[in-house]
């Protein structure tokens, strides 16, 4: 028979992990309005060439899509861990390809915009 506590603790726990789990949806969903503000909405109001904002927003939409996958995959090995009885971490590889994306995104918005 389980604790009383630890079994409370593993509900908290899995319901965190949906509540996490909706935040990277919410965050793909940003990225995927991002995508269509900078592709689409914002070279109709500007003078320069169209190609770099569309490029740009199809990044976002695929930094969205990335998003919405690493959500997923990230409640799944939680959810595993959970009934393991072990840790999921976040790797560092998955934490290293997101830090580029907004990087290289984040200064090509910054390019975009002092070129405009």
């Amino acid at each position: 028979m389980t604790e009383p506590g630890v079994e409370d603790a593993t509900r908290r726990t899995r319901l965190a992990n949906e509540r996490t789990y909706l935040a990277w949806w919410r965050t793909g969903l940003t990225a995927f309005a991002v995508s269509v503000g900078v592709g689409r909405l914002v070279p109709e109001h500007t003078d320069a060439a169209r190609w770099p904002f569309e490029v740009v927003g199809a990044a976002f939409g695929v930094l969205g899509i990335a998003f919405v996958w690493a959500g997923f995959a990230r409640a799944r090995a939680v959810e595993r861990a959970l009934d393991e009885g072990t840790f999921a971490r976040f790797g560092p590889l998955p934490t290293a390809l997101l830090l580029a994306a907004g990087l290289a995104l984040g200064i090509a918005v910054v390019v975009l915009v002092l070129a405009g």
